[in-house]
């Protein structure tokens, strides 16, 4: 009689344990740490420490009426990368993460093949995205990312 759960090589855990048992296939690319294949090729890489957010906020600052758009260059080669942030006074959490989520996708539909290789980007957020029409949020995005008025 098998042992259960079923043990892999390896050490057992419960995550192990429920994912053999779903008979689920583990999903691709999980963990990676790009969002999105840009029409060049390149992915785009995400800003996930503070000190990295930090850094951003020496550079550029580019104002608009949906969001502040902050700028760095690296002086690298490397790929671009981006975070996003929303101030606790924007809402509560279900609201900060819808915004979180409409920016998101919009950085992956078309501001990513805007932004420059070697570049660090931050986006905080504002309220005002939730009313706007992603049409004109995609487009705003696009615009300050290339740095035209």
């Amino acid at each position: 009689m098998p042992a259960w759960p079923p043990r892999a090589a390896g050490a057992w855990s419960p995550r192990a344990a429920r994912a053999a048992a779903s008979g689920c296939p583990p999903r691709r690319g999980a963990g990676k740490d790009t969002l999105a294949q840009r029409t060049t090729g390149q992915p785009v890489g995400r800003l996930r420490k503070r000190a990295e957010f930090l850094a951003v906020r020496g550079g550029e600052k580019r104002r608009g009426r949906l969001f502040l758009l902050e700028v760095l260059d690296r002086g690298t080669e490397d790929a671009p990368r981006f975070g996003i942030t929303v101030t606790r006074k924007t809402g509560n959490a279900v609201v900060r993460n819808r915004i979180r989520r409409r920016l998101r996708e919009a950085v992956r539909v078309r501001a990513a093949d805007d932004m420059a290789p070697g570049t660090d980007y931050v986006i905080v957020g504002r309220r005002d995205v939730l009313d706007a029409p992603f049409e004109d949020l995609k487009t705003e995005l696009s615009r300050r990312i290339r740095g035209t008025r």
